[in-house]
């Protein structure tokens, strides 16, 4: 399953079993896409009126905007977090593979999933409790899978340094929500994973 098909399949597309999308998949793509560029105030009329249908029609398939933010951030996470392992898992003994993997997984995610990530930066505070524990514990998992291969590749390097870096290497593979389209898609991916690499793999010495 490719990182584009489950972001999708949590946003509005195909699933990995490639059944069509539901009404509620195509309620919940532009409710993300209505959330990441207007923020958190749209209310459920506006995306009622965006989905043709009215906002209390909406709650047949959502509880209210908390549930719209749950449903679309937290299938992302449990997709990274397979995702890092699968690509880990496929490269045992291979530090300098496993993370030029990763970095492909992730800058195609980034690059396919803008408007989720910036729901992400933005507006994750906004859920409860409970499913934003969920979220922030995936994310914690799928670190520790670049910390692994960080500390591989960096002997001596302290885990919370590696978290340090990774975070870092994040922050820029997620820009993509806020780079212009002059470059073509094609370009961009490579422009990010050469940057991200090179961070990485750049000495952690004092």
């Amino acid at each position: 399953m490719t990182v584009g098909q489950q972001t999708r399949g949590a946003a509005g597309g195909a699933t990995g079993s490639g059944r069509r999308r539901s009404r509620r998949d195509e309620i919940l793509e532009i409710a993300v896409g209505l959330f990441a560029t207007r923020g958190y105030h749209v209310s459920m009329d506006d995306i009622g009126a965006a989905a043709g249908v009215t906002g209390p029609a909406l709650y047949h398939h959502f509880a209210g905007k908390e549930a719209m933010l749950a449903a679309a951030l937290i299938p992302v996470s449990e997709g990274l977090l397979e995702g890092g392992r699968e690509r880990a898992a496929a490269h045992p003994e291979d530090p300098r593979g496993t993370l030029e993997s990763l970095i492909d997984f992730h800058v195609e995610f980034a690059l396919a999933n803008p408007a989720v990530i910036a729901l992400h930066l933005h507006e994750l505070d906004r859920l409860p409790d409970e499913p934003r524990r969920t979220i922030r514990r995936l994310q914690r998992l799928y670190v520790e899978q670049w910390v692994t291969v960080l500390t591989a590749l960096h002997p001596g390097l302290p885990a919370g340094e590696a978290r340090v870096l990774a975070h870092a290497a994040f922050g820029l593979m997620n820009s993509t929500p806020f780079l212009g389209g002059e470059v073509d898609r094609q370009r961009r991916a490579a422009l990010l994973r050469a940057a991200t690499l090179a961070a990485l793999l750049a000495e952690t010495d004092a």
